[in-house]
């Protein structure tokens, strides 16, 4: 019977692995360059945002008139509301083509509403009311009673709650989830965290009333912010913050939230003093106690929270 010979097995010399595509100004070594997924981010919230604004004139056979006062909760949270779906939207149309997770962009829904976000909503009430009590003690800010009262007090505390989640919600994601992640891919968490604040305070500058000190407050929230993302590795403690500092602000103690006065607040309230006390037409988030505020906060929160939990972060400091 004849034999067969089998061929001799390859040596690992013999093997050929396909050489990687090569870098060009389009790709790098980890797929499309950052620069080039933001722009097609920003390229598809302006299709979904034309999308959604024409399928509603559509629907309304062009009769929809913006006609929502964004002081009302009915009015941010469905401005805030668009924001969100636009960004959303987008950002899970790049998850498909980067093939990664919606969740790594700051929004695991596993982890949605869960405790952080509670965590973050308490600490946010309590920052404002700290911030609020430091002005009082200089004597430049004082409750002088109730605003509302009856069943209107029940409606307008769940309507501003739900509209002040969703800011957080827009807000955070806006400048803080597929930008932020996707920008600090390509220069590194820090300097992405430090242009997405300057943006995150350019964004405040149309508010009415808005001045200098305040916006260089909202940059100091937005990189605060960014410390918390890194450290819990999402967006759910921070939203909880945004929404409850911004609910204690305008709803509970009425005071200006960012120039924009309260409407239905619980409380009335007066200011008096210097601007560097109360923050003059911004509100507190302009007084010289925020940035203080928020740097107590960065410090007992980082008791809590020691390691680096964002994605393709190492777990030390």
């Amino acid at each position: 019977m004849a034999s067969s010979e089998l061929p001799p097995a390859a040596s690992s010399g013999d093997l050929q692995l396909a050489p990687p595509p090569p870098n060009t100004i389009f790709r790098g070594p980890n797929g499309i360059r950052a620069g080039w997924r933001v722009l097609i981010f920003v390229g598809l919230c302006v299709g979904v945002a034309i999308v959604l604004f024409a399928g509603l004139y559509g629907f309304t056979r062009g009769k929809a008139q913006v006609g929502i006062s964004q002081l009302t909760p009915v009015g941010i949270g469905v401005s805030e509301g668009v924001i969100f779906l636009v960004t959303a939207v987008s950002a899970l149309i790049m998850s498909r083509i980067e093939r990664r997770s919606f969740g790594l962009y700051g929004l695991p829904l596993r982890l949605a509403f869960a405790g952080d976000f509670w965590v973050g909503s308490l600490a946010g009430f309590l920052a404002i009311s700290v911030c609020l009590a430091l002005i009082y003690a200089f004597h430049g800010f004082h409750l002088t009673g109730l605003a509302i009262h009856g069943s209107l007090t029940i409606s307008s505390t769940a309507a501003w709650a739900l509209a002040f989640v969703m800011v957080g919600l827009a807000e955070e994601f806006a400048f803080r989830g597929y930008m932020q992640f996707t920008i600090a891919t390509g220069i590194g968490f820090w300097p992405a965290a430090i242009l997405m604040s300057l943006l995150f305070g350019f964004a405040h500058a149309g508010n009415p009333g808005e001045s200098i000190t305040g916006l260089a407050s909202v940059f100091i929230f937005g990189l605060t912010f960014c410390w918390i993302l890194r450290r819990t590795g999402n967006l759910w403690w921070v939203v909880g913050f945004h929404a409850g500092w911004d609910w204690g602000q305008t709803f509970f103690y009425g005071v200006p939230d960012s120039g924009v006065a309260p409407y239905h607040n619980l409380f009335n309230s007066s200011f008096q003093g210097p601007r560097w006390l109360t923050g003059g037409t911004v509100g507190p988030e302009a007084s010289i106690f925020t940035p203080v505020v928020l740097v107590l906060v960065a410090i007992v929160f980082t008791r809590f929270y020691r390691e680096n939990r964002y994605p393709g972060e190492s777990k030390t400091f």
